[in-house]
């Protein structure tokens, strides 16, 4: 994907998702209710992970009848993409700096506290697990997951070529990598410490890299 076009916006792609998941005909969800599941869904998640996770256990936590659930997603796995991608998408804004450097710190800034939270440090890697051996997972994270993150990303990318930071053939996937691979490493697999000197100088690295890089 190259940063010639601007993709719709973080929130109209939430939107539109949202839309896809209004109900047809009768009754109408009750907001709060989608929400309470929501969030008993994300802890379930975190303790005891997606192979183990059940409708009925969510139901539980939620303080819902089964039924509440499967008229918002007939399985787990849909209840699951749900979460992940409202998730991803709430924590990640669109930084507007007005350069790249601050656009890329704002986008390692949101991203080293979406790894550090308690609750998705334990559900990233359980679902990377997961998509390893089930198929379905994989392409659901990255539909969900990358998908969100990419477009931010070319939002970024299309600001910078923009402003005569960076060239017009920027590969925005590239740059997706550049920016936030080294900061899921350090996170989610060596669990390394993260400090603000840190997200610095990996923003700086970053910034520098993408203005030396050509397709």
């Amino acid at each position: 994907m190259s940063a010639s076009a601007k993709p719709e916006t973080n929130e109209q792609s939430v939107k539109t998702s949202q839309r896809r998941r209004a109900p047809a005909g009768a009754a109408v969800l009750q907001e709060d209710v989608t929400q309470a599941i929501r969030a008993a869904v994300f802890a379930e998640l975190a303790a005891v992970g997606y192979g183990r996770l059940s409708i009925e256990a969510v139901a539980k936590r939620a303080g819902v009848g089964k039924t509440a659930v499967y008229r918002r997603w007939n399985s787990k796995l849909p209840m699951v993409i749900d979460v992940v991608s409202v998730v991803a998408a709430q924590v990640t804004p669109v930084p507007d700096t007005g350069s790249l450097y601050g656009d890329v710190r704002d986008l390692l800034e949101a991203g080293a506290y979406a790894l550090r939270h308690p609750l998705a440090s334990q559900i990233v890697p359980d679902l990377l697990a997961e998509a390893a051996r089930n198929p379905d997972i994989a392409r659901t994270l990255e539909s969900t997951i990358r998908d969100t993150q990419q477009n931010i990303s070319t939002v970024v990318i299309h600001n910078a070529v923009e402003r005569g930071e960076l060239p017009e053939d920027t590969d925005v996937d590239m740059a997706l990598d550049m920016i936030l691979g080294p900061l899921y490493w350090r996170l989610a697999v060596t669990r390394g410490a993260v400090s603000s000197d840190y997200l610095d100088r990996l923003a700086r690295a970053a910034t520098t890299a993408l203005a030396a890089t050509r397709k």
